[in-house]
């Protein structure tokens, strides 16, 4: 006689346990990022313009950033770093949040988020030029998806008039300003702390809106005090708190991970809006629009299963440099060197890039997290910013 007995299932373990909360930081992330749009419009109605709606937005969330980072007591960026960051923020964040933002006073708030969710295309375009990337069927392929979508997106009816022409220019300049963002923000240095970082780089975009908006007189207090209500909405759910659950999440679940999950961001644009102000995709837009998100997945799906070949015979080596993933290395058998046994490290490479000494010096590659330089994490490439925000503005 055989009896049967059902064995305990498994407890969770640490690493399933951290995998599900960095999912949820991820999601969370890129709802507060997708809901900037409601505040902004928001705080349009209550008679706030683009120029002075960005100026107290980058503001607080400066402010609040240098908070967390005297806090922590994180290492400030120096010299060349400390420049390009500068640079980042008062040029590149500046542009693309001030084209994003233009384009929702235009155009409704969701064909604005998922024409710049063109920018991981123009992000692999830029690599491919570069030559940081090699133009494989992979690639070819999201980019072809993505193309599709587009010229889905515009071609379909309810894009016309000078006024929706000139939100539409606007989205896609934002997407191309965000490109060429990310591409800049990759020759940073490893090991810059995610958080000083965007502290800089708020606090430069603040400092550039305001001197435009001085220069142009653009600068006025809003119509109803309950405008700045919005603008701290704006800087802390759409701003601050996104950042930082980008930054825990990417490093649970991976960079490649979280850039398909970020891609919930215009999903959570195109329904809330839709909820508040009835605005409605046709649905060849809405066609449009998933396959540009669908190229996002193209993107990741193979560095993603990549980087778990990686996992599955490979020990974690924990990477020195701040907000980057786990180093997967494995060892080699021992050599004899002068009499003594040592270990060499052989890297395996998951799917990101970056090279630099680890342990014993010898060169590793390393898979960065993409985490929106300062404001929201979309798709990851191989040579990946250190840092990222989310995509929308």
């Amino acid at each position: 006689m055989t009896t049967t007995v059902s064995a305990p299932a498994p407890a969770s373990t640490p690493r399933a346990r951290s995998a599900r909360r960095g999912a949820v930081l991820v999601l969370v992330s890129a709802t507060g990022f997708g809901m900037s749009a409601v505040f902004a419009k928001q705080a349009y109605a209550a008679g706030f313009n683009v120029p002075t709606m960005l100026s107290g937005r980058f503001a607080l969330a400066a402010v609040l950033l240098w908070a967390v980072v005297a806090w922590r007591r994180a290492p400030l960026p120096r010299g060349r770093a400390l420049a390009v960051c500068v640079g980042l923020g008062a040029l590149g964040y500046a542009l693309q949040a001030g084209f994003y933002f233009g384009a929702l006073a235009q155009i409704d708030a969701s064909l604005t988020a998922l024409l710049l969710y063109a920018y991981p295309a123009l992000v692999t375009v830029l690599a491919i030029t570069l030559r940081r990337e090699r133009p494989d069927r992979r690639r070819l392929a999201a980019l072809g998806c993505s193309a599709v979508g587009m010229l889905l997106m515009l071609g379909a009816g309810g894009v016309g008039g000078a006024a929706a022409t000139g939100g539409v220019l606007l989205a896609l300049g934002a997407a191309v300003a965000y490109a060429l963002y990310l591409t800049v923000s990759a020759g940073l240095p490893a090991g810059l702390d995610i958080f000083a970082v965007t502290a800089v780089v708020c606090t430069s975009a603040a400092v550039s809106m305001v001197a435009a908006g001085l220069a142009t007189g653009s600068l006025h207090a809003p119509g109803h005090a309950s405008g700045w209500l919005w603008i701290g909405l704006l800087a802390v759910v759409s701003t601050v708190v996104p950042i930082a659950g980008m930054f825990v999440g990417v490093r649970d679940v991976g960079a490649s991970a979280a850039a398909i999950l970020s891609c919930a961001e215009p999903a959570v644009t195109v329904a809330t809006t839709a909820l508040v102000y009835g605005e409605r995709l046709t649905p060849v837009q809405a066609a449009g629009g998933l396959a540009v998100l669908a190229s996002v997945a193209v993107l990741q799906l193979r560095r993603r299963s990549a980087a778990a070949t990686a996992a599955a015979v490979s020990c974690d080596v924990p990477s020195p440099t701040a907000g980057d993933e786990h180093v997967r290395e494995t060892p080699r058998p021992p050599r004899r060197r002068g009499g003594a046994a040592r270990w060499g490290l052989r890297s395996l490479r998951p799917g990101g890039v970056g090279s630099r000494p680890v342990g014993s010096g010898r060169p590793v590659r390393v898979e960065r997290p993409v985490t929106r330089g300062g404001a929201h994490p979309g798709a990851e490439v191989d040579r990946g910013p250190r840092h990222r925000r989310g995509a929308g503005g």
